[in-house]
């Protein structure tokens, strides 16, 4: 749910030390429009370098998930082909931001959202293991860091690291990671990323994105 106006700060000592002011509903929708089309794309990737807890990006994410139902509600696609659609939509979503807590509360509230969704769909006959995917997700892609200095919070000495997710055949998705100063450094068209990850993985599938099955 996004902060009405009264909410845009939570504290002053928040807005002098760390400049935190909440952008309101109107005002995300208003500038998302102005992209309409990338945001209704499942798979259109979108950083915001100082998310907050998630007002940008939970928006982003419902209206990618509208066009995930609408595609089950027209018979186009099956509970699997949404599931697939569901986790690609969420791998293509990005958030940087400096404060834990709301490291923590934009990945609670993602992950509200699709679940909300998920089971209003499908009900009994929603999947832990898809659940356990997309929170896997966004524990990876809504990262606690600096994205002026390009380092992790939590870790001063370690880089922000980047993930790309891209779904392969038969449901596999394939993981390349990227230092995000690089990807900051480099221009590459329309994508930020390029072929120089600093570390690649086997694909997994996309049922069973965990920290067991990349060895963390």
């Amino acid at each position: 749910m996004n902060k009405p106006k009264e909410q845009q700060v939570k504290s002053r000592e928040r807005v002098q030390q760390h400049g935190e002011v909440f952008t309101n509903e109107r005002e995300v929708n208003a500038m998302l429009d102005l992209v309409k089309h990338e945001t209704e794309r499942i798979d259109s990737r979108f950083l915001e370098p100082a998310c907050g807890d998630g007002n940008f990006l939970a928006e982003i994410l419902r209206r990618k998930l509208r066009v995930c139902r609408n595609f089950v509600e027209q018979g186009k696609n099956t509970q699997l082909e949404y599931e697939k659609n569901a986790v690609l939509a969420v791998s293509s979503i990005y958030g940087i931001e400096l404060l834990p807590d709301n490291v923590n509360a934009c990945r609670e509230r993602l992950l509200k959202i699709f679940s909300g969704e998920y089971h209003s769909l499908f009900g009994d006959s929603i999947k832990a293991e898809c659940l356990e995917s997309i929170s896997y997700l966004l524990s990876k892609n809504i990262i606690l860091g600096n994205a002026l200095t390009y380092h992790r919070v939590d870790n001063p000495n370690e880089w922000i690291i980047i993930s790309e997710w891209s779904l392969l055949g038969g449901g596999m998705m394939n993981r390349r990671d990227y230092e995000f100063s690089y990807l900051v450094a480099s221009s590459h068209g329309n994508d930020i990323f390029s072929d120089d990850p600093c570390k690649t993985f086997e694909p997994v599938y996309f049922l069973k994105l965990n920290s067991q099955s990349y060895g963390e």
